[in-house]
């Protein structure tokens, strides 16, 4: 049976279904295609349009995952949504009350008008499955784990009413036990810190990232005042969560002031995060040592948007609640697409799921053939060299062990938000320097979030405290601490507390990413890489050679390996070779001009470029710029299109290439 999953919502490509639509609202928009009780591709939309963490209609994920299966859509058995088909429909209504003028369509309509509109196919009633939030979570947990049966718990902002669920996972089936409401939400709580802190949706972990450098007795008794631990996993959160923010007034009145975005940290927000960040870990633990003792269940299978929270599930095994724990590789709303396909096949009689423990999240698209891949390099080779090696690994850690930092793309795409060795920057992970030294080069993010390291499975336990408890180390899914004789050795790493967020890699879950961290090692006597994803701050992971090119020649990272050729920059000055690239509008890209107001007359007009959904930036520019991009037409290249417009190159270059660093538009060989 070939079943079709599917998360986030219904908007167009370059538009919103409603106006301003939120970026809570049926985010994390992915496909997954699962035969026969088995993952065949699954990979998120951000990948393709961009867009971090995007809403829009999945459309691109959808057909790259029938193309990486080499089927049509009319093969399908079916598709399923991730929410419940009347929960979807009464938040639209919402959303059309206050829209009067957005004509008034439903979530079954909808998606079948995308398969109509998009892949020429009549998708049948009968073949679209509506599944219950939680209940896709927890499922595709306990179908990656390989657990015969387990607890399975379930954290994030919302489902349809609830915002916790447990389960006891057994024979293929799910029994709940327990729902926690939406006005217990622990992901809701979180966010609304998270805000407090001056982030947005989206940014928890950062607030996790940044306990590490603050004292939560400092606001213990602030943020214990927040909620109150029952009986039999119980608790309340206080006041109650139907209040929009929850955190935001009770801290204000105890002297905790916000921060607004852009600031610099206090030491009264890292205390307040440090605070945050432990009142979670209590509340999960309290929830798990009840469900623990009641059942006798052993294994944990670990879901949902909370579950993302790696500090928390490295405390879960330090807590020796479980013998076993399983954390999803995408445990966000994209996850829950993999689940929806998995509970619609068993609604359509599909056969049995096999009992067996996921050790890959390489679930999207590959980079190409050999040939595909040369070809495309060669495309750019107006700005780029590139040679073939028969075994690229010892080239790479030879670059690596004389201090280079690299963009590493191979094979298939990881499916969730850690790159694992396939869409990943890598670097040395001994100097502490290099901490600093990637942030400028390529994330430009706050100087205290952590890189996190990559080691071989023989040589994990000699860097690293891994608890006795069992866990999937394959995903970067748990924080634990460096072993306190190796800290002085990992400075890139090791975050402010002797900790690190691992990755442990092996032939089975990777052969030439721990290929690659070994002959480093035999190097360097450190079978240990900084492993970051391979993105600027403006974009998602990179998906595409494209992609992966376009990050290389905006950032300074000093190599790019694709595969198995070797890429080197022509130029020291990437901007010094943009006339021979074709310049292209993104579908959500808007330029404008603007007229300034004064008191007696108008002021002066500027020009503006932006982008076209929810939290999108916005960038000034100069009308050169502003008439050059004014003829883009997808064919000529910025040399032609200059001459056109009577605009000396020269003007505009280093202000084109900084609107490609921040991805407003694209630039591609002609």
């Amino acid at each position: 049976m070939l079943v079709l999953g599917l998360s986030g919502n219904f908007s167009a490509r370059d538009s919103d279904l409603v106006p301003l639509l939120p970026d809570q609202l049926f985010h994390d928009s992915a496909a997954c295609l699962v035969r026969d009780g088995e993952v065949i591709a699954a990979v998120e939309e951000e990948r393709f349009n961009r867009i971090k963490k995007t809403t829009k209609f999945p459309v691109n994920a959808i057909r790259a995952c029938l193309d990486v299966a080499g089927v049509t859509v009319d093969q399908l058995d079916g598709v399923a949504y991730y929410f419940r088909e009347d929960f979807v429909d009464t938040t639209l209504n919402f959303f059309y009350t206050v829209h009067p003028k957005v004509p008034t369509v439903y979530c079954r309509q909808l998606i079948k008008q995308w398969f109509a509109e998009e892949f020429d196919w009549d998708l049948g009633d009968d073949k679209l499955v509506f599944t219950p939030h939680h209940d896709a979570h927890a499922i595709a947990a306990v179908a990656r784990s390989g657990m015969p049966e387990s607890l399975v718990l379930v954290l994030d902002g919302r489902g349809e009413e609830n915002s916790g669920t447990v389960y006891r996972s057994g024979g293929g089936r799910l029994e709940k036990l327990a729902d926690y409401p939406v006005f217990k939400s622990l992901g809701m709580l979180y966010l609304n810190a998270t805000q407090l802190l001056g982030y947005g949706f989206g940014d928890e972990y950062k607030v996790m990232g940044l306990a590490p450098y603050g004292d939560p007795a400092t606001f213990r008794e602030a943020v214990s005042s927040l909620y109150l631990l029952g009986d039999k996993g119980e608790y309340d959160l206080l006041p109650n969560m139907t209040v929009p923010d929850l955190v935001g007034p009770s801290m204000l009145a105890r002297g905790i002031t916000p921060r607004r975005k852009g600031e610099p940290f206090t030491q009264q927000h890292k205390d307040f995060a440090a605070a945050t960040q432990e009142a979670l870990e209590k509340i999960v633990l309290h929830v798990l040592t009840h469900w623990a003792e009641s059942t006798g269940l052993s294994r944990l299978c670990f879901g949902g948007g909370v579950a993302h929270n790696s500090t928390l599930n490295g405390d879960i095994l330090r807590s020796g609640l479980f013998r076993e724990v399983f954390v999803h590789p995408a445990s966000h709303d994209a996850g829950a697409s993999e689940g929806a396909a998995f509970l619609a096949a068993d609604q359509l009689g599909g056969a049995a799921r096999p009992v067996r423990r996921s050790r890959t999240a390489s679930s999207g698209p590959a980079l190409g053939t050999e040939a595909e891949v040369r070809d495309r390099l060669g495309a750019w080779g107006a700005v780029l060299d590139f040679e073939r090696h028969e075994d690229i690994v010892p080239v790479a850690a030879g670059l690596l062990a004389d201090g280079a930092v690299l963009g590493w793309a191979q094979g298939r795409s990881e499916f969730g938000p850690r790159a694992l060795g396939n869409r990943s920057i890598i670097a040395d992970a001994r100097p502490a320097e290099n901490q600093t030294r990637i942030n400028a080069m390529v994330k430009q993010r706050e100087s205290y979030r952590p890189f996190a390291p990559v080691v071989t499975a023989e040589a994990a336990a000699d860097y690293f405290d891994l608890p006795a408890t069992e866990a999937n180390y394959d995903f970067m899914s748990y924080v634990v601490p460096v072993r306190e004789e190796r800290r002085p050795e990992l400075g890139a790493v090791t975050h402010i507390d002797g900790t690190a967020r691992v990755q442990v890699v092996d032939p089975a879950a990777n052969e030439r990413f721990h290929r690659l961290v070994a002959a480093f090692g035999e190097r360097t006597g450190t079978p240990v890489l900084l492993n970051t994803s391979f993105n600027n701050n403006a974009e998602p992971i990179v998906q595409t050679i494209d992609d992966v090119v376009a990050c290389y020649l905006t950032t300074d990272l000093d190599y790019l390996v694709v595969e198995d050729f070797l890429v080197r920059r022509r130029s020291a000055d990437p901007s010094a070779d943009l006339d021979t690239l074709v310049p292209r509008l993104r579908p959500v890209t808007r330029l404008a001009r603007r007229l300034g107001t004064g008191a007696v007359a108008a002021g002066p007009a500027w020009h503006e470029i932006s982008l076209d959904y929810a939290g999108a930036p916005v960038a000034r520019m100069s009308e050169e710029l502003f008439t050059l991009l004014g003829v883009v037409d997808g064919v000529r290249t910025v040399g032609e299109l200059a001459k056109e417009a009577g605009i000396v190159p020269d003007a505009v270059r280093a202000e084109l290439y900084e609107l490609w660093q921040q991805r407003y538009l694209t630039l591609t060989p002609a």
